[in-house]
């Protein structure tokens, strides 16, 4: 799902794919207006599908992420509000939600970034955060071995 959900440089809030043309995205805001627009190749365009999340170890994909932030505030939205939140308040948050986080490589305007995401998410009812496509099936057949 999250594969569909775009987010623009320099455009505030996300965007749902809806269709594309020969040179351009039509894409619709994930606000009240649900809006159309056209989007160039000149606009920066990137897929909520390939963000992560720095941590310690590895890179935690987005998807993963706002899952964690769904368990913990119980599918609700979060009550941060980005705007008037300070560094320590931002911090103590993402330690609760990923506390193997990178604190030199994540910085606080991607925190605000991550709680706007997922607010504007969870009003716009996307709250599954794992995709059919994302999930990896295992193998049906037995594997066999030659004499």
């Amino acid at each position: 799902m999250l594969k569909t959900i775009l987010s623009i440089s320099g455009k505030s809030g996300l965007y749902k794919l809806i269709s594309h043309g020969k040179n351009m995205l039509i894409v619709e805001t994930l606000d009240q207006q649900k809006k159309r627009m056209p989007i160039y190749g000149a606009d920066k365009v990137i897929s909520l599908g390939d963000i992560a999340m720095y941590t310690d170890e590895d890179e935690v994909p987005l998807r993963e992420v706002f899952a964690k932030v769904s368990e913990k505030e119980q599918g609700a939205s979060c009550p941060i509000d980005v705007k008037k939140a300070s560094a320590s308040e931002l911090r103590e948050f993402m330690v609760s939600v990923l506390p193997n986080y990178d604190q030199d490589r994540v910085y606080n305007n991607d925190i605000k970034k991550l709680i706007s995401w997922y607010n504007i998410l969870v009003a716009n009812g996307i709250t599954d955060f794992t995709s059919s496509e994302d999930v990896v099936e295992p193998d049906s057949q037995a594997s066999t071995e030659e004499v």
